[in-house]
Order: structure tokens, then sequence, then C-alpha cells
């Protein structure tokens, strides 16, 4: 891969640093990273959703009037769904919504779309992503430094806590661990900006 520029917090070029083309030059693979996507929204839903159907509403199963003569419709239970307070029709219940990716499709998918991200020039990479204090203003300022179109995503080695207090305010712009990285946050974001540690983890990663 061809040599990129080292940035600091101001913007600044300060370095060139190398990019592995096994990390950052893999074949786009759409179906991959869609499918992966996929499992990985549904994974996040917790399925505990529930109501109860006219056979398991608490109460008696009597008939509320007789059947002719009183002029409204026939009735055999208070419990139906056209009561208040009776069952639900088709009443939702818990259930898995999981899907099961193996690790090697979903490595395979991020480096994917990570590599997407540097052929559109949407990777920045930093030398490292530090604050002194942990003001929402600093973090505005590197926002600003940079012109950013869009969404960001930060990769670093280590969270801070001054570093997670300055971005948690500003709602186009994540913070998240290398470590933790996934196809999801690299798609739903329009930038990636990558510290030379996380490039470093990711490279050693897929050795």
């Amino acid at each position: 891969m061809a040599k990129v520029n080292v940035y600091n917090m101001k913007a600044e070029a300060v370095g060139e640093i190398n990019l592995s083309k096994e990390v950052f030059g893999a074949e786009y693979n759409e179906p991959l990273i869609h499918e992966v996507v996929v499992a990985y929204n549904a994974n996040q839903r917790q399925g505990n959703k529930s109501t109860l159907t006219r056979s398991e509403v608490r109460g008696h199963s009597a008939k509320p009037y007789r059947q002719k003569g009183t002029g409204r419709a026939r009735q055999g239970s208070t419990k139906g769904p056209q009561f208040i307070g009776g069952g639900v029709v088709f009443a939702p219940k818990p259930r898995d919504f999981s899907k099961k990716v193996n690790k090697v499709a979903k490595q395979t998918a991020l480096l994917s779309a990570l590599s997407a991200k540097v052929t559109d020039k949407q990777v920045t990479i930093l030398d490292k992503f530090e604050f002194k204090n942990a003001k929402t203003k600093l973090a505005q300022k590197f926002m600003d430094a940079f012109k950013f179109d869009g969404s960001v995503l930060v990769v670093t080695t280590q969270s801070g806590d001054k570093e997670l207090q300055a971005t948690n305010n500003i709602p186009n712009l994540t913070m998240t661990n290398v470590e933790l990285l996934n196809t999801y946050d690299v798609v739903a974001n329009k930038n990636v900006v990558l510290t030379q540690d996380a490039v470093k983890y990711l490279e050693e990663a897929v050795k």
C-alpha cells in the first residue's frame, strides 16, 4: 500500500505511515458486509416483548350474558380481544432474533469495509488522540480542524475517561476501542479516524 500522512490533533501532517495491504487493501465484498451488518443489528434486539392471549388473561371465562334475547352480539367470554382487558390476537412472545456469523466472515467483512474507506479517502491517521481536559470544546476544535463532512468514528487503543467525556456531547462524533471495532461501526460512520497504535493493532491481529 502507498504511504499516507499521519496528522496531529490540529490537522497538521507530522509524518507518514505504510498501511498494510492485508488490512487496508482487501477486496470489497458488499454481500458479506451486508450479511454481517444485518446479523449485528439482529443481535442487538432483545426479543423480550410479550403480551397475553385470550387463554392467558386472568379471570373467569363465564359467558357474560345469555345467548339470545339481549339484542347484543353473542359473546362466549370477556377474555376476547374485543373486550377491554381481553387477550391480544396473535400476541407477540419472546423470541431469539440472533444470527450466527463465523469469526473469519466477521474479520473479512471488517477488512473489506476498512479498505473501502481507504479507497474513498475517508480514513485519517492520527499520531495520538488525547485531550488535556475533559472539555467538549476541545473535541469540537478537533472536528473543526479537520473539517469532517459527516459522522466521525475515532478508533484508539486506549479509551481514556477524558476523551470519552469530551466526545460524549458531540452527536456526530463516536469513540471506540480498536478491540471493539466492528463492521457496523465502520459502515455507519462516513469518516474513520485511526490512531497509529490502532493501525498497528489491526495489522498484528491479521497476521
